[in-house]
């Protein structure tokens, strides 16, 4: 009589729960992300733009606005430094045109960083022929 020979399983069950046991504790670990902080919304319906919101604004022609007043680049950063020195809430919104180079934008973000800012939102914009100028 031929005895059947039986595989042993039980090394394999042992190696596959320390795996489990190891991918459990290094998945939360791993977990990487962005915090986003989303608008609130209100009932009121004003309109506009909420009181005290900075937006720095860069058009087509690296023109560049803050709340709408015109501000030339050298000196964007002493006036971002001024306005934020006295604020409590250090947010800015820049937006600018879509069609613009990233190291532009970059530039916008390492002044307002320098100048402060601690919260930046960015707003993509496609900006007409009349509006651009």
């Amino acid at each position: 009589m031929a005895t059947k020979a039986e595989p042993n399983v039980v090394p394999l069950c042992d190696v596959l729960l320390v795996l489990l046991i190891i991918f459990m504790v290094i998945t939360p670990i791993v977990q990487k992300g962005i915090d986003v902080k989303l608008p609130e919304t209100s009932t009121d319906t004003g309109g506009g733009m909420p009181t005290g919101l900075i937006v720095l604004t860069m058009k087509k022609d690296l023109s560049v606005l803050i709340n709408q007043q015109a501000v030339e680049l050298k000196v964007l950063q002493d006036e971002l430094r001024r306005i934020y020195s006295a604020r409590q809430d250090k947010t800015i919104f820049i937006r600018a045109d879509a069609k613009l180079p990233y190291s532009r934008i970059m530039e916008m973000i390492d002044i307002a960083k320098g100048a402060g800012v601690e919260v930046l939102g960015i707003i993509p914009e496609y900006f007409t022929e009349e509006e651009s100028q």
